[in-house]
This record gives C-alpha cells, structure tokens and sequence, in this order.
C-alpha cells in the first residue's frame, strides 16, 4: 500500500510599493537624503534626487530592473548602522501612515485561509523588515544592498528583485518549501509584476496601473481597491 501523497501548502505573496502602501523606494531615499546630518551632503543628494526623477519615472516605466540598478547607487556611502537606524525612521515617519486601509484585513483573511503570507519587494530589506514586523507577515525578500567595510558601494546584492525576477524567485520557495502555486495567490498593482501574478493559480490585481488594469482584464483576473 502505498503512502498517501503529503499535502502542499499554499502562500499568499504580496507586492509592496504601490500594492500594500502607497509610498515608493523614492519617498523612501528622499527620507534618507534630508536626514544626512551634514548639510552640504543633504542638498547634494537632495538636488539630485530631484534632478533625476523625471529619468527614474521613464526607467521604472520601461525596465524596473534597470530602475533598480541606476537608483539605488544613491545609497551609496552609508553606513550599514544608519541605513538600519533610519529604516526604522523611514516606516514610522513615511510608510506606517501610509498603509493602504484594506491591506491589513487582506492579510489577515488570507492568513485565516491557511495560507502562508510572504512580502516581495523591491524596497530595501532595512525599510522592509519593520512593515513586515508591524503587518504579521510569515516572511519577506527584499533588495539588499552591496556593503563593503561596512558601507554601501551604491549596488543591489544579488538577487535583484525586479520583474520577472520575482517570479523566479517565487518558483524556487515554492519548490524548496513544497508550496502549490496552482493553490497560492499573488498580489501586485505594477504591469512590471505581471510575471509574478502568472506564476500562481490565483493572480490579483491590486490598485493597477494601466498595464496591469488592462492585463487583468484581458485574462479576467480579480482587481482589487484597498485605498
């Protein structure tokens, strides 16, 4: 007689900017750049924030990994002690209030459901951590950035999460952790999350922009408002 086959479990992975919060990696820099404590540091690094958000709107709208790659060089130079310190900063000050209403309830469902509850996020891991802290999150994966002697060289740590990047990564903890993706949902409100969404049985589209509104449609996935 054979043994009966071992149940797989089910996870729900969440998006984040845009999806759970309605903040940005770039609310979060600019936190960053005018809490530098010297002031000719903060007007540099504020200016040029400031100077290039008209490219970092064109890039992360045509290849969210390249986004990724040319923004966070802004990082470069601080000291891994102060990008945690700050983080804390960052979620009390700038992400906290801005939590979509109906996240927490989505979460908390969907944990009643059995479902395991992970974060996946382009952010920073340091930025990341206290929201999934404060929403009750099983798990979470974020952007890390490249330290050496302790400070920032301004690169992502790799694996990059951008795009179909994190459907990648979504496929490899559902084979290493035995989860069925067929059972699983995904939630996301960016056309570049779209390959995240087609890799689980249950896609959601979450406060969409156009590509993401359109692609819904088109394969008549649920659509989500938490505003």
């Amino acid at each position: 007689m054979t043994a009966a086959k071992k149940k797989r479990g089910t996870a729900a992975f969440y998006d984040v900017d845009g999806t759970l919060i309605k903040t940005n990696v770039v609310h979060a820099y600019a936190y960053y750049a005018l809490n530098t404590p010297y002031l000719a540091k903060k007007l540099t690094k504020t200016a040029g924030l400031l100077a290039s958000l008209p490219a970092y709107w064109l890039a992360d709208k045509f290849d969210r990994r390249k986004f990724n790659e040319h923004f966070y060089k802004n990082y470069a130079g601080y000291s891994e002690d102060r990008l945690v310190v700050i983080g804390e900063e960052v979620f009390e000050n700038v992400i906290r209030p801005n939590i979509f209403k109906g996240a927490r309830s989505l979460i908390d469902k969907s944990r009643e459901q059995g479902h395991r509850q992970i974060l996946i996020t382009g952010a920073l891991d340091v930025i990341t951590e206290p929201l999934a802290d404060y929403l009750g999150v099983d798990e979470f994966v974020a952007n890390r950035l490249e330290m050496k002697d302790g400070v920032a060289t301004g690169r992502l740590a790799k694996p990059v999460l951008a795009g179909a990047n994190k459907a990648l990564w979504v496929r490899r903890y559902a084979e290493k952790h035995e989860i069925d993706l067929d059972g699983s949902f995904a939630y996301a409100d960016s056309g570049s999350d779209i390959p995240l969404l087609s890799v689980v049985g249950h896609p959601c589209a979450v406060n969409p922009d156009f590509r993401m509104k359109t692609n819904a449609r088109a394969y008549d996935w649920p659509i989500l408002n938490l505003e």
